[in-house]
């Protein structure tokens, strides 16, 4: 493990004292490795101190989920969405989404997380991957970038105002997301819908497994919704 990775595998076990993290490749997009949750980590009931530790500062970026599976997927499958352009992944979790753009060829990558753990597993993520991402906590803070990458930032309907905050900034948004149905998101269109887990697995229902990719409706596109219509 370098620096990053030891600091993150404490900051887990801070949460869960007997889990660990293993570099694992992703099903979909095998070229990603990721520090993430080990397939063995404990399921049984948690000690009252533990549970209450998860519910205070879940580890949610020692998974990565669908979304941002299916996102990884997708770009680097049609690396012509991000190649030589500036990414900023919203919410980045683990940091996939940005990693995976930066594996397919973009210019510029940037990470906005407001939780330094986040921010901690995506640098780490980032060196295991040999790819340079640019960490920042306030949104305000970010430079000029030519598409943002928001990939499982809906499972609280807290975070939709996010949404229309981005999009009167940045010229260029895709979202994938399992969670809200699209009704629920009247302003934006379906470009495609895919298959993808979360990793490790946490049997969730079949209904989180189908990602729809989304783009803002009369959004003045580059590259991105042309290639996940193809």
């Amino acid at each position: 493990m370098d620096t990053a990775a030891k600091k993150l595998q404490a900051r887990l076990q801070i949460t869960l004292p007997e889990a660990r993290l293993t570099p694992s490749r992703l099903p979909l997009a095998p070229i990603v490795r990721l520090w993430l949750l080990s397939a063995d980590y404990p399921r049984g009931p948690l000690t009252e101190d533990v549970a209450a530790q998860v519910v205070a500062a879940p580890a949610y970026w020692a998974f990565c989920w669908g979304s941002g599976h299916a996102m990884a997927q997708w770009l680097l499958e049609h690396p012509e969405i991000v190649a030589g352009r500036r990414i900023l992944d919203f919410g980045s979790g683990s940091g996939v989404a940005g990693i995976a753009a930066a594996l397919a060829g973009a210019a510029e990558v940037h990470a906005c997380d407001i939780d330094l753990d986040a921010q901690l597993a995506t640098t780490a993520n980032a060196e295991l991957n040999q790819v340079a991402v640019t960490c920042w906590t306030n949104l305000a803070d970010v430079p000029e970038v030519d598409l943002v990458l928001l990939a499982d930032v809906l499972y609280d309907r807290a975070n939709l105002p996010l949404l229309e905050q981005i999009k009167s900034r940045f010229p260029e948004l895709l979202l994938a997301d399992s969670r809200l149905a699209p009704e629920l998101l009247p302003d934006w269109e379906t470009c495609a819908m895919v298959e993808a887990d979360t990793i490790p697995d946490l049997d969730e229902s079949p209904i989180h497994r189908w990602i729809r990719f989304y783009r803002p409706r009369g959004q003045a596109t580059g590259s991105a919704p042309a290639a996940l219509l193809a």
